[in-house]
This record gives structure tokens, C-alpha cells and sequence, in this order.
């Protein structure tokens, strides 16, 4: 299997701040396989997929994506490579749901050229994929939480990427819109999706991933299998508190042990 994603020994420090918000992190993200990055809040998270798609720099280090330095491709490049659904993202405009997944066919339109028919369609069809097809000309201040977050996953997959990468999903949402936004990943993943996502709830790893990442302090504790991964003493070692792991007909879960 080839990797979507490779990191070598990146290191990555804000200005001013002693501690490296990453220390020199190395791993890899197989193509098809679905990875949390997971960790308490603060990290390092966020910071690592900002660098995946190129909006911050490493200090040191090499980020390869399908097997080439990422710093040798064009912005429009990995736009058609890799998409991000933040985990939120406030429109000062009032677009509508149709204009506002637009957006996610930037790499394709080239500047001052107008979206093709083709591109509506494609766009339309990220909306039907999300459950929010019925919403494309309701304007985007007009929706509930839950309805962005699906809109900002519809907006990710109009550019058709092969990595898709996530920053907390399912943070803000209650479990209704958990549940709808979990099972649109799930059937992504099936059709062979390469998804990455940060969270900090174990949970939500075990019932999306097949590898995870552990991050603390901006140290990568462990990178593997879900099932090695949830082990009490590494899920102490990287809350800082006890823990417990219970296997349910076969399903991992996680909680917080008490003392």
C-alpha cells in the first residue's frame, strides 16, 4: 500500500514560544485508510494539519504527499490532492449553500473564469451526498451548527480529493449530527477515501479509524492499529489521567477511570 501522507522529523515552532508546537514528528498516512490524530486539546493537532496542506511552513523536516515534497507542488495541485472541513468557518457574506460549496471548486476554475455546468453539478451533488441537497439556495446565515459542519464536508468534497483531512468533526455537534456526519465518513472510508481527522475523544477514533496517531505536547507517542493504540497505560500516558478500556461485542470503548 502506498501512503497518502508521509512526515519526516517535522518540527515546528511559533514565534517566540520556546516549546515546539510539534518536535520532530515522523509518520505515515496509508492511501485508503482512515487516521485520527488524536490528543488532548493544545497538542499540536491543528498546527500538524495546517502543515499537510501547506498553509504553515515546518521549521525542519519534509511533509511528502503521494510520495513527493509537498513544497514542489502548486497551491491548485494540492487543492485537487487534499481538502479540509474545519471545524468551523463563520461566512461574513451571505451566500448561499449552492455559492458557498462553489468555493471547493477553486482548483479547477482558473482565476476569473466562471463555474462551468459541470461544476454545479458536482457541487449539487456534494449537497445531495451530505443530506443537505434541499438547503442549496438557503443562505448559509440562515443555518443550524449542524447544518454547516455539513455543509463545510459538502464544500471539501466538491474538490474531489483523494486525502480528505478533518479538524474535530464532531466537536460542536450534538448526536444527532454526530451520528449523520460518522456515518457520510464511514461510507466515504468504504469507497476507499483516504481520511485523516484530528479529535480528542478515543470514541470517535474507535469508530472511524483503522490507525491512530497519538500526539501530546507536540510529541508523537505512538502511530498504529486502533487495537494497540487503545491501551490503558498509553491513553494514560497521553491524558494524564486513568482511563479504562472495554470491549462491547467486539466494539472498543473508552472511559475515564476514577480514582
Amino acid at each position: 500500500m502506498n501512503d497518502a501522507y508521509r512526515t519526516d522529523g517535522i518540527t515546528y515552532a511559533y514565534d517566540k514560544m520556546r516549546i515546539p508546537a510539534l518536535d520532530h514528528i515522523t509518520f505515515d498516512i496509508p492511501e485508503g485508510s482512515s487516521t485520527a490524530v488524536l490528543g488532548p486539546n493544545g497538542a499540536g493537532k491543528t498546527t500538524l494539519m495546517d502543515i499537510l496542506l501547506r498553509w504553515k511552513q515546518p521549521n525542519s523536516g519534509t511533509v511528502y504527499l503521494f510520495d513527493t515534497p509537498i513544497n514542489t507542488y502548486s497551491k491548485r495541485t494540492i487543492g485537487s490532492l487534499a481538502s479540509l472541513v474545519p471545524q468551523d468557518e463563520m461566512s461574513r457574506f451571505s451566500f448561499t449553500v449552492l455559492d458557498y460549496t462553489m468555493f471547493g471548486r477553486s482548483p479547477y476554475i482558473h482565476q476569473l473564469a466562471a463555474p462551468t455546468v459541470e461544476d454545479a453539478r458536482i457541487c449539487l451533488e456534494a449537497l445531495e451526498r451530505t443530506g443537505i441537497g434541499n438547503l442549496a439556495e438557503r443562505h448559509v446565515s440562515d443555518l443550524s451548527g449542524g447544518e454547516r459542519q455539513l455543509l463545510l464536508l459538502a464544500r471539501a468534497l466538491a474538490q474531489k480529493p483523494k486525502v480528505l483531512l478533518l479538524d474535530e468533526p464532531t466537536s460542536s455537534l450534538d448526536p444527532g449530527n454526530t451520528g449523520k456526519v460518522v456515518s457520510i465518513l464511514k461510507e466515504l472510508h468504504s469507497q476507499g477515501l483516504t481520511i485523516v481527522f484530528t479529535t480528542h475523544d478515543p470514541n470517535l477514533a474507535c469508530e472511524l479509524a483503522d490507525r491512530i496517531a497519538m500526539i501530546k505536547h507536540g510529541r508523537l507517542l505512538f502511530c498504529g492499529p486502533v487495537a494497540s493504540a487503545m491501551d490503558r497505560q498509553r491513553l494514560e500516558d497521553l491524558y494524564g489521567t486513568h482511563m479504562m478500556v472495554k470491549n462491547i461485542d467486539g466494539k472498543l470503548f473508552v472511559l475515564r477511570g476514577f480514582t
